[in-house]
């Protein structure tokens, strides 16, 4: 059992930068793909950042390539995803997620835990 809890979200001007959070417990965290994914106002739930279980991997969204960057401290027990050159369009409700296996995945279907989430909010 993994649980997962998401910190650092915000209110920031267009431009500005935001560093997101997530505190993971159980024992196979470390073993595990880990997900960013965020969910604005009538929209669907969507693919952000994930990372594979060593951190040598990672894979982004195209509409946050160059801006996000997503990283894990294994030792921590902790990934964080730092947002650079927020948008408006980056409002949204940002959630952690884990996955059994090690890669890392695209897929919100292939995780098995799932934060709280945080809130984003992003003024232009």
């Amino acid at each position: 059992q993994v649980q997962l809890v998401e910190s650092g979200g915000g209110l920031v001007q267009a431009g500005g930068s935001l560093r997101l959070s997530c505190a993971a417990s159980g024992r196979t965290f470390s073993s595990g793909g880990m997900g960013w994914f965020r969910q604005a106002p009538g929209k669907e739930r969507e693919f952000v950042a994930t990372i594979n279980w060593s951190g040598s991997s990672t894979t982004y969204a195209d509409s946050v390539k160059g801006r996000f960057t997503i990283s894990r401290d294994n030792a921590k027990n902790t990934v964080s995803l730092q947002m650079n050159s927020l948008k408006p369009e980056d409002t949204a409700i940002y959630y952690c997620a884990a996955r059994v296996g090690a890669t890392l995945s695209t897929s919100q279907f292939l995780y098995n835990y799932w934060g709280q989430g945080t809130q984003v909010t992003v003024s232009s």
